[in-house]
């Protein structure tokens, strides 16, 4: 365990993701609605589907998949970067790739909310797909689909399950940075507040829990775990089942450099494995971000589902691939185009 603790000691000095999956991964619909293949979309008034593309650009998955795969096997990073871009566009007015559109004079998009700035990444390898799309099947394939088939492809190329996508999604004319800075969960996220933000989007306890796997990729930088360190400042745990030695780890790790650019995995057991360990460390206290270990202390419903996950994968697996499906539904609208650009409208 030693070990363990003491790869907290290496730190890139570089700008890297908090992967918050919106935070705190997007999830959340108990009443049964949505379930993947149903159309599912917020009543906004798009129906996915499956195989759209299948005649119009029978080339498209296979395009994404292969961009993905290179992009990640040069930096594993990138994986949890495009898992990441979906759920931040998808918590703000439904998934419609407004996330990926840039400022002009008359816009101002949302890359520059507080969640966002400085922490969002891959839209060079989005921008590569859609340029390889355009040139094989134009003006056919939206930028909001990419993300879609993108955070798929990262979760597959990592080891984890992979799942059909519902396609058909419109790429919005707008985007809103202030929507973004609200509507996107923080990391210091209690449960109930998770809980209420992603049933207002549909999904449901057991989505939220699921989806909140994601962060068993991806890293942190020690300025969204600080309230993790409180106990260390006073000597008694904030949680039942703390684990005091990897708060002391993470305490050595922020004190050494500037909290700003110190990182460290969010998973340290299997960092770029798709995989449950996530929840085993939660029940460890080993969660990196406040809102993560609280799913494990602060509601015995999502400590239960938890506990399930940590025993067995292929039930993470299956919930989580029907989380990504829902949330995946919730479209922005009738009121979109198919970008040429997905920097931007055209």
């Amino acid at each position: 365990m030693k070990n363990l603790f003491n790869l907290f000691l290496i730190m890139l000095l570089v700008s890297m993701p908090v992967l918050s999956l919106a935070a705190n991964f997007s999830e959340t619909c108990e009443d049964g609605s949505g379930e993947p293949g149903s159309g599912f979309g917020i009543g906004f008034g798009i129906v996915l589907e499956f195989g759209l593309y299948r005649n119009s650009c029978p080339e498209a998955e296979s395009i994404v998949y292969s961009w993905v795969e290179t992009a990640v096997l040069q930096d594993p990073r990138m994986a949890a970067s495009l898992l990441r871009l979906h759920f931040h566009d998808c918590f703000v007015n439904g998934c419609d790739a407004s996330v990926l559109l840039d400022d002009t004079e008359g816009l101002v998009g949302e890359k520059t909310a507080p969640p966002n700035l400085n922490s969002l990444r891959g839209f060079e390898v989005i921008d590569s797909i859609k340029a390889d799309l355009e040139s094989v099947c134009p003006e056919t394939v939206s930028c909001a689909d990419i993300l879609a088939m993108a955070a798929r492809d990262s979760v597959v190329v990592s080891g984890g399950p992979s799942w059909d996508v519902e396609v058909g999604r419109k790429d919005g004319r707008t985007a809103s940075k202030q929507a973004a800075t609200t509507s996107l969960p923080s990391p210091n996220s209690t449960v109930p507040t998770l809980i209420s933000i992603f049933q207002n989007l549909g999904l449901s306890q057991t989505d939220m829990v699921a989806l909140s796997g994601g962060h068993t990729l991806g890293k942190a930088k020690c300025t969204s775990f600080t309230a993790r360190l409180q106990p260390q400042q006073t000597g008694q745990p904030a949680n039942h089942g703390d684990n005091l030695e990897f708060l002391e780890s993470l305490q050595q790790l922020c004190s050494t450099v500037d909290t700003s650019v110190a990182i460290t995995q969010l998973d340290l057991v299997t960092p770029s494995t798709f995989d449950n360990q996530y929840y085993v460390n939660l029940l460890s206290g080993e969660g990196l971000l406040p809102s993560d270990q609280a799913l494990a202390v602060q509601d015995p419903g999502t400590r239960e589902i938890v506990e399930t996950y940590a025993a067995d994968q292929s039930v993470f697996f299956k919930d989580f691939k029907n989380a990504m499906v829902k949330m995946g539904g919730i479209t922005g609208g009738n009121e979109g185009e198919i970008r040429r650009n997905c920097r931007a409208v055209n």
